[in-house]
């Protein structure tokens, strides 16, 4: 179990702390919605995770199979509804990949991707397919 704590600062902001380390991270409300927009909203938190994520996962499987994957990139562009409730209604994400489109291990790592545990835990109604990209 990780304890993660979170204090409202006011003027729509919270501070985030990790337990184990003790780093933090302030979140600010969006301007589209009553903030300043001067940090990640908890919306953003949400895909930055998804792409942290999945670069992580496809990082263990490429350490277990000798691939150096250090440049590795993930875009993800986070889409709120336009209609209530607010949420989250798209997470399209890119992942760049600096190898060969005809790289042996290919399929495996789009495959990891696909189990990291945020993209596990997006509902199911949210849109959020994957593109890959391989520039080696």
């Amino acid at each position: 179990m990780i304890r993660l704590t979170s204090t409202y600062e006011g003027g729509l902001r919270c501070r985030a702390t990790h337990g184990p380390s003790g780093t933090s991270v302030v979140t600010d409300a969006p301007v589209d919605n009553h903030g300043r927009g001067e940090s990640f909203s908890p919306t953003d938190l949400v895909a930055t995770a998804l792409g942290a994520c999945m670069l992580t996962v496809i990082g263990i499987v490429a350490e277990r199979h000798g691939l150096d994957l250090a440049g590795m990139t993930s875009e993800t562009e986070k889409v709120m509804s336009s209609s209530a409730p607010r949420r989250i209604a798209s997470l399209r994400t890119r992942i760049t990949i600096p190898l060969p489109a005809d790289h042996p291990q290919r399929t495996l790592l789009e495959r990891a991707a696909a189990t990291c545990p945020v993209h596990q835990s997006i509902h199911p109604e949210i849109d959020a397919p994957v593109e890959f990209i391989w520039t080696g």
